[in-house]
């Protein structure tokens, strides 16, 4: 068995495959691969920013500084609110931290 060293850092954890994604006016609607919650949603404000893995999520996509006002997870389902609406840059930048969210080390470290 190698030593700890050896093992590549980029490989931890998964990476959550984005099924699709649709902007309707202020709502992005994210579909994934993976189950984030049971089946009770939770919604998340700025002041409230949930708990456990869609809470981690949350404040990530808070953190981006988009001007997103609310997040709800319900499953696989990830749906955010941005007042003005969405552009592909923001929906993208949305889809890859959610992407992202179980990888233990950045693709860049």
């Amino acid at each position: 068995m190698g030593s700890a060293a050896s093992y590549d850092r980029v490989s931890m954890g998964q990476n959550v495959e984005i099924k699709d994604k649709v902007a309707m006016g202020e709502i992005l609607i994210v579909d994934t691969d993976r189950s984030f919650t049971g089946q009770d949603g939770q919604a998340m404000t700025p002041e409230f920013e949930g708990e456990g893995v869609p809470g981690v999520l949350a404040a990530r996509l808070f953190a981006l500084d988009l001007g997103i006002d609310h997040v709800f997870i319900l499953q696989n389902t990830v749906t955010v609110r941005r007042p003005g609406g969405w552009d592909e840059d923001s929906a993208d930048a949305v889809s890859e931290v959610t992407h992202s969210l179980l990888r233990y080390y950045d693709e860049e470290e």
